[in-house]
């Protein structure tokens, strides 16, 4: 489990697609002395378990279901990743709950300047806009945010300068994709109600 607060900035190493499950390799700024075999960490909002790791770089495996699921198809060396470790039981929850379990991809539709901060404009899979709820909460690329606004087909959100600049939030432009996770109170809202 994560909380949405990004902890540091890596990008990929190395990409090795051959045989099986991709295999990635990531440079990190982490003491990676932490990043013990089987450790989760959460690479752009995707939970995925080191295998591997050593002085500034970690290893992990990517199923062909996560590679479908989400945008680490389109990751190619260089690529920057916003990581974060899983939270340790009695962390301080900074965020909101996130699971690591992407829903879907986002399309960025527009990038304004709103003072200081971006507004995001966002379109996500059609299935997934009715989890989304003014003032509620969404995990792009693994960051914690807050919805300021909700359309038929779209929701927006502003990034402040801090997060921009700890995240890799600063170089989005209109059509990138993120990955998406759906806040889990709505997820499970939807399944009691039995609409899900």
């Amino acid at each position: 489990m994560f909380t949405g607060i990004i902890t540091d900035i890596g990008s990929v190493q190395r990409v090795d697609r051959s045989g099986g499950d991709t295999r990635l390799v990531f440079n990190t700024h982490y003491d990676t002395d932490s990043l013990t075999v089987g450790t989760s960490i959460s690479c752009c909002g995707c939970c995925l378990t080191i295998f591997q790791s050593g002085k500034n770089w970690f290893a992990v495996h990517v199923s062909e279901e996560t590679l479908q699921k989400t945008t680490i198809s389109g990751w190619n060396t260089g690529t920057l990743v916003n990581f974060e470790q899983a939270l340790c039981v009695g962390g301080t929850l900074g965020g909101h709950i996130v699971l690591g379990h992407v829903d879907g991809v986002a399309r960025v539709a527009d990038v304004q300047v709103a003072g200081g901060s971006q507004r995001l404009t966002l379109i996500p899979p059609t299935e997934l806009m009715r989890y989304i709820a003014v003032k509620g909460s969404v995990a792009l690329d693994g960051v914690a945010l807050t919805v300021n606004e909700v359309g038929w087909d779209h929701f927006s959100i502003n990034v402040i300068p801090h997060t921009q600049a700890m995240t890799t939030f600063s170089r989005l432009k209109r059509g990138a994709r993120v990955n998406m996770e759906i806040d889990i109170l709505a997820r499970y809202i939807a399944r009691l109600l039995g609409k899900d």
